[in-house]
């Protein structure tokens, strides 16, 4: 993912704090970027509500917020169009292995979830039904979301000691297509 911008930190258990922390993260790798008034939303797609993907007004960069363990991971990527997500999740987590784990382990499921923000859908769509795929040197993944009609290009990330990170990029206007139709 070309001009990809990274950046972490401790973040606080609440909510509120945990947003201030991201919030203020993402800002800062714009203002990196010399994007100099950073305008932050994050209108959720069903309801309205402040509490979905977080979007920047008034630039040509996407952004992507997520939390892993006790650490608020925020990404940036230059371009308008098109949908960016990242997921984290501890690589360790003894209340996920005492339930049995996740299906597919733990690289799956954030190489999943980040392709399924990255499309809007969200856990909307069943995480078992997304078909991933390595590319043949292993630097990058693909993803096929059942009903979307383009491949999500995905990226393992180095991030915070302990802490399993993955990106995902769509650059096209991602449309919804029944099944039968692909």
């Amino acid at each position: 993912m070309e001009g990809l911008r990274l950046a972490w930190a401790p973040a606080p258990a609440s909510r509120d704090g945990r947003r201030a922390v991201a919030w203020g993260l993402t800002r800062d790798l714009l203002r990196a970027e010399a994007v100099a008034e950073v305008r932050l939303t994050n209108p959720c797609p069903q309801c309205g509500g402040p509490h979905g993907p977080v979007r920047v007004e008034d630039a040509a960069w996407r952004a992507g917020v997520t939390y892993g363990g006790r650490f608020a991971v925020v990404g940036v990527v230059p371009g308008a169009g098109g949908g960016f997500a990242i997921d984290a999740e501890p690589l360790h987590d003894t209340v996920r292995e005492a339930a049995g784990g996740v299906p597919g382990g733990v690289r799956r499921w954030v190489r999943v979830e980040a392709a399924l923000k990255a499309v809007g859908t969200g856990l909307r769509i069943d995480a078992a039904s997304v078909a991933l795929e390595e590319s043949a040197d292993g630097a990058h993944w693909f993803a096929d979301v059942p009903g979307v009609a383009t491949t999500v290009h995905g990226l393992d990330l180095d991030g915070p000691p302990g802490i399993l990170l993955s990106a995902a990029v769509v650059d096209t206007v991602v449309d919804t297509v029944p099944m039968s139709a692909r």
